[in-house]
Formats: structure tokens, sequence, C-alpha cells
């Protein structure tokens, strides 16, 4: 029993250990799976370690680089960073400026100082961005020179470089700040451009020629806050090269400020060209008015855009603001007024223009000094041109007019007179040009051009010299008159011829400067020859009618009353015939003087009318009851008188202008054709 208890522990023992190595076995394999799944799992991972082995070979190379080189790097490097640091810096504050920047009108100093800080900014930034990229190009080589870093590093560090280094190019530079700058200067001549625009105030005009009391007001400049501002605008500005567009500014709004002054002037007449003009009659009330005009432009107008123009460019120098006032001047009126006065010398010769040549000539001469001193300077240079020559053709012009005015009147004298007996166009014309040449307008004027003319042919000129020549121009006019007088078939168209001419020069030159020169005892001679030939003219003509009513036979005739109706008869119609012949030929003849045809018709109706009252009221009804009678008693007393008293009215139309009148070959160039003036209307 023993023995079997014994069995059956032995056996229980061995069970247990079979179960505990069954156990044993189960967690080996367990193990051994895991294992394995662990195994299969870290076959990736060594891959990718793999793969990664090279690269990380590369970062630990500075590792194994030589020690020194390895300190010496990190110098390099920290001068690198340093100035590129700093560059940042200063790029991230130009980019903080751009709100400060929004609109000069609000705060221009704020304005105009935040503009100042950013050009500071952006000179550091161009200058500094080489000296980091010259940095960093020394630590790309060093790290080159020593293998500090793989090939792929370095290439893409020195692209990077590359481009920083591009864009230190001018175009690049200016685009560091993103337009920023070009933006914010825009804005600022925009403020420049309001500021002139909102204080440029056209003057108010007149259209009247006369400008009265307008001519001493000035347009008011700019005030002085404003001037202030345009100039510390100009100073940025120039600071950035933009002076040039500032200047183009200023010229266009302040010429636009001039022209809109003298627009209610009218001055379309100052683009008249040559083949507008017929003669210089026609323009002749513009010449009155240029000269105004240019004085009120220049004194007043062009006066203050000189000072204004000081006043806002001084800083700048006198080259500046001479050249901004030469180009107003030039764009508002100035070159037209010039062009004007040459259009006027370029035209055809008329006698009337030598007064108009002196006109122009005066104005200018009044304007000398204020010419000079307003474009005295070398940028109006054009100006200085035009006007000098200007001037010289008026004088030219002048003194040629003037020197043959005697060999014109001379000329005169081959042409036949006037058929109607009246004063000739051209003693009325040198009659009038002797009184003004020598009255006190014109004299000094024509003085100073004669001395001027000569002066330039190295010639003297004495006041006498102008003085003898008018007078011998007098002279010449009797001489033609007295060669008219004899040139008439009709000797009572003489006689009236004279009358007429000796009253004119009587009535024209008396008084006057010309006839102070000529003496008390010219003008007794010439009203002596007035009355004497109109005492001929009478005798001659009017004078003979009362004749043909003779009396004679008809008191003392006894042949009965039909004989003495005969012989009334007779009388009346030879009367009548001659009347009428006399009435008919002298009813086209002129006398242009108002109170010499007055007395001349007068005296006609003097000589004539109460003969033929008192004949008519004596014999006239022995006619009246014939049947024929209105034969006869042709005319009533008050139809004779009127007849009589309306005859040498002028005819409509006599002293017209020039227009239309040619010139003779001989003085195509220079000279007014009055011998062709005269024939054209006598």
């Amino acid at each position: 029993m023993a023995e079997l208890g014994r069995s059956d522990v032995h056996g229980n023992d061995m069970i247990e250990n079979l179960i505990a190595a069954r156990k044993s076995l189960k967690l080996s394999l367990e193990k051994s799976k895991a294992l394995g799944f662990s195994l299969e799992k870290a076959g990736p991972r060594l891959d990718e370690i793999n793969r990664r082995l090279p690269s990380l070979e590369a970062a630990v190379r500075p590792i194994r680089a030589d020690k020194e080189a390895l300190v010496a790097a990190g110098g390099h490097i920290n001068r690198a960073i340093g100035p590129a640091a700093a560059v940042l810096k200063v790029f991230d504050a130009v980019h903080g400026l751009e709100k400060s920047l929004s609109d000069p009108r609000n705060n221009l100093p704020g304005y105009l100082s935040v503009l100042k800080r950013l050009e500071e900014a952006l000179r550091f930034l161009g200058d500094n961005c080489g000296l980091a990229i010259q940095w960093l190009d020394d630590i790309l080589e060093y790290l080159e020179d020593n293998v500090m870093a793989d090939e792929q590093h370095l290439l893409n560090l020195k692209k990077s470089v590359k481009g920083l280094r591009e864009s230190q190019s001018d175009d690049e530079r200016a685009r560091l700040d993103g337009g920023l700058l070009n933006a914010a200067l825009d804005k600022l001549e925009g403020e420049f451009r309001r500021l002139l625009t909102e204080h440029s105030v056209p003057l108010p005009m007149s259209s009247s020629p006369d400008l009265g009391e307008q001519a001493v007001i000035a347009p008011s400049l700019l005030p002085v806050s404003v001037i202030h501002k345009l100039q510390a605008i100009l100073g940025r500005l120039r600071t950035n090269n933009r002076l040039e567009k500032c200047i183009s500014i200023y010229v266009e709004v302040r010429s636009s400020n001039v022209r809109a002054s003298l627009q209610a002037l009218d001055l379309d007449y100052l683009e008249i060209s040559i083949p507008e003009f017929n003669d210089v009659q026609s323009i002749e009330g513009y010449i009155a008015q240029w000269g105004k005009h240019l004085e009120f432009a220049v004194k007043h107008l062009f006066e203050a855009e000189y000072k204004l123009c000081n006043d806002v460019f001084e800083r700048f120098g006198l080259d500046v603001w001479m050249g901004c006032f030469s180009k107003i001047a030039a764009q508002t009126g100035i070159l037209a007024f010039l062009q004007f006065g040459k259009t006027v010398t370029e035209s055809k010769k008329d006698p009337i223009k030598l007064l108009k040549l002196l006109d122009i000539f005066a104005s200018l001469n009044k304007l000398r000094l204020d010419f000079n001193r307003l474009f005295g300077g070398a940028a109006c240079i054009e100006i200085q041109n035009l006007t000098r020559d200007l001037i010289k053709r008026v004088i030219d012009g002048a003194a040629e007019i003037f020197w043959e005015l005697l060999v014109q009147v001379e000329l005169q004298r081959q042409i036949p007179p006037p058929p109607d007996g009246n004063v000739p166009i051209l003693v009325s014309i040198i009659t009038d040009y002797c009184n003004k040449l020598l009255g006190d307008n014109y004299k000094p004027i024509l003085n100073q051009v004669l001395l001027i003319h000569r002066s330039w042919k190295h010639e003297k000129f004495q006041e006498r010299i102008l003085v003898s020549e008018v007078l011998n121009i007098v002279k010449a006019i009797e001489l033609n008159l007295e060669t008219w007088t004899k040139a008439y078939e009709d000797s009572i168209l003489s006689n009236l011829f004279a009358m007429n001419n000796h009253y004119h020069l009587y009535k024209h030159l008396k008084g006057t400067k010309v006839g102070d020169l000529l003496g008390d005892s010219w003008f007794r001679e010439h009203e002596q020859y007035k009355d004497y030939y109109a005492a001929i003219f009478l005798r001659d003509s009017w004078g003979k009618l009362p004749g043909h009513l003779s009396r004679e036979g008809l008191i003392l005739f006894s042949g009965g009353r039909a004989t003495a109706r005969d012989l009334v008869k007779k009388r009346l119609k030879n009367f009548n015939e001659a009347f009428d012949e006399m009435y008919k030929r002298q009813s086209s003849w002129v006398v242009p003087d108002r109170d010499l045809r007055d007395k001349i018709c007068q005296q006609i109706v003097q000589a004539v009318v109460p003969v033929y009252r008192s004949y008519m009221q004596s014999y006239g009804p022995l006619v009246e009851l014939d049947g024929s009678s209105s034969k006869y008693a042709k005319y009533s007393v008050q139809t004779l008188e009127q007849m009589l008293s309306s005859l040498f009215l002028p005819k409509p139309g006599r002293y017209a202008s020039f227009k239309g009148r040619q010139l003779s070959a001989k003085f195509n160039n220079g000279v007014a054709d009055l011998r062709r003036t005269t024939s054209a209307v006598v």
C-alpha cells in the first residue's frame, strides 16, 4: 500500500512537470512570435535609417572640420548677421511710415517730416544693403573653402545672395520701399498744384479798350503762408529730382491764370495775319488798343508774375525762377503782342502807316525800362530778339516813309487835278501829317526815331532837319497847287479849285506848329488868294447871269404890250438857258469846307436872286397869262434860291480809306505810293 501510495505521488509530480513544461513551451512560443513580429516591423525603420544616413553624415560634417575653422566661422557669421539684422529692422520701419503719408493737406509740416524720415531710411537701406550682401558673400566663400556645408545648401545660399545683389541696381533700389516714396511724392505734387490753383484768382477785367482805373490794379500775390508751403514742398521735391515737374505745374497754373485775366480784353486781333490786312486803317483801332493792352500786361500782369516767381523759386537760383517766368510770359501773350507789331510793319505801305509806326515805337519806348528789367535775363532771349527785331523794323519803316514823303509829293505834280475842283486827298493828308508830325505828341517820337536811324548809319541828326523837311513838304504842296491850277481847261473850275485849296491851307495850318513856322505873312497871302479866286469865280460865272435880265428897251418901249411880252420872253429864255447850262456844269463841283461853301453859295444867291425877283415882279405878269408861260417863267424865286443854295455839296465817300490801292513798282519795298492813292479818288 505504501509503494502504491508512493507510485501515485510520483505520477502526480510528473503530470505537474509536464504541465509546467507545456506552459513554459507555450510562453517561449509566444515570445518567439512577438520577437518575429518586432523584427518584421524593424525592417522598414532600418531602411529609413539607411536612407537618412548620408544627410546625417553631411550634417555632422562640420564636426569633423578643422577646429580652428569652426572657431573662425562664428565671427564671420556674426559680422554678416549684424548688418543684415539692421537692414531688416529699417525695412520694417519704412513700411511703418506708410500710415503717416496719407494726405499732405491735413498736416503739411508733419507730412514733410515723415517724408524726410522715409528718405533717410531708404538712403540707409541703399547704403547698407550692399554691406550686408558683402558680408554674406564672405561667409559663403569661407564655408565653401573650408568644406563646412554641403554643395546643395551652398548653391541655394548663393542664389539668394545673387538676387539681393541684383536688387542694388538703380531701378530695383527704387522699389526697396514697394513704391511708397513715389506715391508720397506724387501726393506732394498734387498738393503743390492744389495750393497754386486755389489761390490763383484771375483779375476781373472789362472789355473796354480804355482800362482806366483798372490799369492800376495788380492781381493779388499769393499769401505769404502759401508761398512758404510751396517753398517747403519744392525743397523736398527738388531733393528727389522732381523740380522740373514742379516748374511745369507752376507754369501751367499761373499761365492759365494770366490768360484768364486777359481773356475779357478780346485780344483776338493779335492773331491777324498779313493776308487779312486790307490796309493799316482797317486795324487802326486795334493798334491803339495794342498799346494800352501791352502796357497793362507788362506793368501789372507780367510784373506780378515776375515778383511771384522770384518769391517762390528764389532759393533755387536766378536761372530757375527767371526760366519759370520766361515760360509764363511766352505762353500768355507777350510773343503774340510782339508778333502783331511785326505784322503791322510787314503790311503794305500806306500814308497813315507812318503815324501808326510811331505809335508802336512810343508804346515800346515807354515800356523800355520794364522790358529790360523783366525780360533782360538769358532765359528770355527769344523775347529779347523779337523785341529788338520789332524796334528795328519800326524805326526803319518810319524813317523810310518820312524821308520819301517829299519825293512822293513831288511825283503827284505830274497827275491831273480833281475834276470836281475839290481839295486833293494828297493835300488833305499831307497838311494833316505835317501838323501831327510837328505836334507835341509825335514830334519828340519822330525826332528820336530819326536820331536812332541816323546813328545806325553813323550820321548826325539835328531837330532842325525835321523842321526843314516838313517845311519843304509844304512848299512842294504849294508848287503842286500852282501846277494843278494851270492844268484846268475850264478857267472857272480852275478858280474854284484855287479858292478851295488856298483856303484849305489857310484853315488847316493856322494856329498849328507848322503855321507858327510859316508866319503870319504866309497866311495873309493865302487868305488873299482865296478871296481873289472866289471873286474871279463869281464874276466869270454866276455874276454874268443878271446881264440876261436887262430892262433896256422895256421902259421906253412904245410898240405895245405884245411887243414888250416878246422881248421879256426872249430875255427870260436866254437867262434860263444860261442858268441851266451853268447849274448843270457846276452841280458836280465841290467846295468841301462848309463855311466856305455857305459863303460862296450866299454870294451867288445875292448876285442872282434879287435881280431875278425884281425882274419877275416887274415883267412876270406879261408872260404869266400866256399859254406857254412855263417855258419862260421856269423857276420861282424860292426854287431858284434853293437850287443855288444846294450847290457844291461833297459827294459821299470822298474821304474813304485807301483800301485796295496799288503800289508803284518803285516803292513796293517801303514807300507809300501817294501818286496812285490820289489818282484813284480825284
